[in-house]
């Protein structure tokens, strides 16, 4: 149809495409273009195809997604771009929106909500559904950590201790250590366990998959 939706779907799992793609075979006006399974793949797709929604999953191999939308917002700054995730930490959320994204849909709602989505995001209006704004209520105002404490505490969850970290990022263990009591204080975190299970849960950093 010439009228149809023109949809780019981003993601590296060539299951969740094909579900996605099965989909929007059943709607007329619905049009599936292009896929991509890398935040790469996605700009280049993007480029050749100029799609009204892409579809795009925030945790990509390479650059992730959120880098991948602020790539194709500057090709085009009108850009309508629906991120999906299994995540829903508050600070991925913020870090989408900043990023530009026009709506925020969880995985597991996709197979119920995809649809109703995209033609949400198509007639101009943003999509945040309850759920995720109820978890983005949830820790906010928040004292955000600062990117060096981000650095510290992936470090912190890949099992390095004050010393080797300090000898990483080069600089003295009482420093990592004085970066540490400020994220614990920053997270209500009662440990460095803690605070790495806390930054994980809300999507400040993240773990190899």
């Amino acid at each position: 149809m010439s009228n149809s939706i023109t949809i780019l779907c981003v993601d590296d799992h060539p299951l969740v495409r094909k579900g996605i793609a099965a989909i929007l075979a059943n709607e007329p006006d619905i049009k599936l273009v292009a896929e991509a399974g890398s935040g790469q793949e996605a700009v280049e797709a993007f480029r050749a195809h100029r799609p009204e929604i892409t579809l795009m999953d925030l945790r990509l191999p390479g650059i992730d997604g959120i880098e991948a939308t602020k790539q194709i917002r500057k090709i085009d700054p009108e850009a309508k771009i629906l991120a999906l995730t299994s995540y829903d930490g508050d600070q991925e959320i913020y870090r989408a929106l900043e990023a530009g994204v026009r709506g925020y849909l969880l995985k597991e709602m996709v197979h119920t909500e995809i649809v109703r989505a995209i033609r949400v995001v198509q007639s101009g209006k943003h999509l945040m559904p309850p759920e995720v704004a109820v978890r983005l209520s949830e820790h906010f105002p928040q004292v955000a950590l600062t990117p060096r404490e981000i650095e510290v505490l992936q470090h912190v969850a890949k099992g390095y201790g004050n010393k080797e970290i300090g000898i990483r990022l080069g600089t003295a263990a009482g420093t990592i250590k004085m970066h540490l009591q400020n994220i614990l204080a920053k997270l209500g975190a009662s440990d460095r366990t803690h605070a790495v299970t806390l930054a994980i849960r809300r999507g400040i950093i993240y773990i190899d998959r």
